[in-house]
């Protein structure tokens, strides 16, 4: 199995429910070498979170940067009688660089002759206040990694099956919220993601051509339509 480093990169799929995503997730399975896999129920988003917290508490840091200094600290840090006890031996980088590794070796799982693997999630929302920190992660410690934003048209995606017993303020807080956050977050990291619209792509093939030039892959427009137009069974289902 492929470490994380071993791979030429990653490309993750952000997005929320009924936006067309399992399109694009077939299309970029389509390019040779690539394995996009499917959702995981936001596995990473939990991994990423420990990595969060180990890198961003206030108690962990200053323990860790009283201990690197030469300056005056505390007695108690690094001493058995500090309640943070150990804190300031937490490596964060060292943390994420493992998290990534066992995420790519035990989830995704890539197969021989993958180059590109990751996969496309539709829960980025329930990361809350922490969904831009976990870009970063993602964009930190998978090399060469590639966040591919997908958004709809809000109100075709408010009809749908999965959003209807929602209320229109419930979903603009929750589902609106977060399509404003990706939008935001690809503006600011235009060299490491990409911002698709469904609407755009949807029965239009060459808008997918953006998407190849930006993981500088090869756009063959015939086999691109041939991926495009295959029927998706899930779309099949009638959902409650």
């Amino acid at each position: 199995m492929q470490a994380a480093d071993a791979l030429e990169g990653f490309v993750f799929i952000v997005t929320y429910g009924r936006s067309g995503s399992t399109l694009l997730q077939n299309v970029l399975n389509g390019i040779p070498g690539y394995l996009i896999r499917g959702e995981n129920d936001n596995i990473l988003m939990h991994m990423a979170r420990s990595w969060v917290v180990a890198n961003a508490s206030p108690e962990i840091k200053i323990r860790r940067e009283a201990m690197q200094s030469e300056g005056w600290r505390d007695p108690r840090y690094g001493s058995q009688i500090d309640p943070w006890f150990g804190a300031e031996l937490i490596r964060p980088d060292q943390m994420g660089r493992d998290l990534a590794d066992l995420f790519v070796r035990d989830v995704l799982r890539p197969e021989a002759g993958t180059r590109v693997t990751g996969f496309k999630e539709i829960r980025y929302h329930f990361a809350g206040d922490d969904m831009e920190a976990y870009f970063d992660f993602i964009l930190t410690f998978f090399p060469n990694s590639r966040l591919v934003f997908n958004t709809r048209n809000l109100n075709a995606v408010a009809r749908s099956g999965w959003w209807t017993e929602y209320t229109r303020e419930d979903f603009m807080a929750e589902v609106g919220d977060a399509d404003r956050r990706f939008r935001a977050y690809a503006a600011s990291r235009p060299d490491r993601t990409i911002l698709m619209h469904y609407d755009d792509y949807n029965g239009n093939v060459d808008a997918f051509r953006r998407l190849f030039e930006f993981l500088d892959e090869p756009f063959t427009r015939s086999y691109v339509a041939a991926l495009a137009n295959q029927k998706l069974d899930h779309l099949k289902k009638k959902w409650k």
